[in-house]
């Protein structure tokens, strides 16, 4: 096999990756929407609306937010780490319908269904050692 001593250091690679997947959260997705304010949660709830949910689009601007940048701090520290990911997973798909409808190809929507698909088989593998919820 070919550099089958890597394994060794799989909980290394995990705490990079959820490192560099809750930074990115953080800073460049989750904190600039707090930022931005009621205005903008609005905007982005209103995506829910493809799922047949039309009420309260502030709330579910806030909530997919607070998912994003929250989801992203617990990421980083491993701490409640799989109901982040479950958050993450669904803001994913909310934000993969809304680009897929707006633009009718999967092209445009394949950022978000790629990050979903992290965050779901994140659920599955969980934070690994070097985290607050050491398995």
């Amino acid at each position: 096999m070919i550099l089958t001593w890597l394994t060794k250091y799989r909980d290394f690679g995990l705490l990079l990756l959820r490192l560099g997947l809750g930074g990115m959260f953080v800073f460049v997705h989750g904190w600039p929407k707090i930022q931005a304010g009621a205005h903008q949660w609005k905007e982005i709830g209103s995506a829910m609306k493809y799922l047949g949910i039309h009420f309260l689009p502030e709330m579910w601007g806030l909530l997919a937010t607070l998912a994003e940048f929250g989801g992203g701090i617990l990421l980083i520290l491993g701490f409640l780490f799989r109901p982040a990911c479950g958050a993450l997973a669904f803001t994913m798909t909310v934000a993969a319908i809304l680009l897929f409808k707006l633009h009718g190809n999967l092209g445009e929507a394949s950022q978000p269904i790629e990050l979903g698909i992290v965050f779901l088989s994140l659920i599955f593998i969980g934070p690994g050692r070097f985290s607050l919820d050491k398995q």
